[in-house]
């Protein structure tokens, strides 16, 4: 009977494949792009290194986040794939400003390129990062690996603006194409990695998620039956694709089996409506002003915990 191999397993040895696909890749341009004196070959090898650390920086970031938590890090390692999402982008946009350093240079002064050369290599590069591309496609929704794809839909993209240079320069001799190539795949680099950057950094400072509203968050509890306020309400990112809530929800005085109900129905409304599946919901009491005097203690009529996804205090 095999075995049904599991999602990160999966997505590791397509990070293995890549991984070696890239690294020869990368030598094949470099070696090619100084023969040919094409500094568009040259930029190509300089991000596909930055492919190359990418991946390899994706693929600790999966291994870590199978582990699990522990007493020291309580929601494990979720955020690793994050973090090396935030470095592979951050290394892009230098990497970006300096190949267009170099193109304006060229611009200025243009050096001959081997054409034919150019668009040899270029079309092998366009078939091996649309394979690896494709590959990653299924992934792409964990902004870690997402930033793999866009690394290798942006080279698929690039290498065959490289192919169509060369075409250019044997027509018409002019190799200042070389160069012009290059600012545009400098700024293709840049535009695809400001956004990565800024998706990152939201979630690392633990901004509410781009999809979600508050508004509309505080709206959906507020509806509840029961529910008379809301306040202190926090949302935040574990990971790309995982979010928790806590919140302050003040109800009337009633039984636990009362408040219960009051917290099933809102983390139902916070699952289905917004895909929030970690929830911290303190309840306030309001009509009770002495512990004898109600139907039982604040702090017992509060804590009420739901097995499997959320969690009241």
């Amino acid at each position: 009977m095999h075995m049904v191999a599991s999602p990160n397993r999966k997505m590791q040895r397509v990070l293995k494949i890549s991984m070696a696909l890239t690294a020869a890749y990368v030598v094949a341009t470099f070696c090619f792009g100084v023969r040919a004196h094409s500094l568009a070959l040259i930029s190509e090898a300089g991000h596909n290194v930055s492919d190359l650390l990418a991946i390899l920086l994706s693929f600790a970031a999966v291994y870590f986040q199978t582990r699990p938590a522990t007493d020291q890090k309580t929601f494990g390692y979720q955020r690793a794939g994050v973090l090396a999402a935030f470095i592979n982008a951050l290394t892009l946009i230098v990497l970006a400003a300096w190949i267009a350093l170099s193109a304006i240079h060229r611009l200025y002064a243009p050096v001959p390129v081997q054409p034919r050369i150019m668009m040899t290599v270029a079309a092998a590069g366009v078939l091996m990062n649309g394979a690896i591309a494709a590959m990653l496609w299924k992934s792409s929704g964990d902004v870690n690996i997402r930033t793999v794809f866009l690394h290798m839909l942006g080279d698929t993209l690039s290498t065959a603006a490289v192919i169509a240079g060369g075409a250019g320069i044997l027509a018409t001799g002019a190799f200042w194409l070389d160069p012009a190539l290059s600012l545009v795949i400098a700024a293709m680099i840049a535009w695809s990695s400001s956004s990565i950057v800024r998706e990152t950094l939201n979630i690392l400072l633990e901004g509410t998620p781009r999809a979600l509203s508050l508004a509309d968050i505080r709206s959906a509890v507020s509806a509840i039956p029961g529910v008379l306020d809301v306040h202190d309400l926090h949302v935040w990112s574990l990971g790309s694709a995982s979010h928790a809530l806590a919140s302050h929800v003040t109800i009337g005085e009633m039984t636990i089996s009362g408040s219960a109900s009051i917290l099933d129905a809102i983390n139902c409304a916070l699952r289905d409506r917004f895909h929030i599946t970690h929830t911290t919901i303190q309840f306030e009491i309001i009509g009770c002003e002495t512990t004898h005097g109600c139907s039982a203690p604040p702090e017992h009529e509060a804590a009420y915990t739901q097995r499997g996804h959320s969690h009241a205090h």
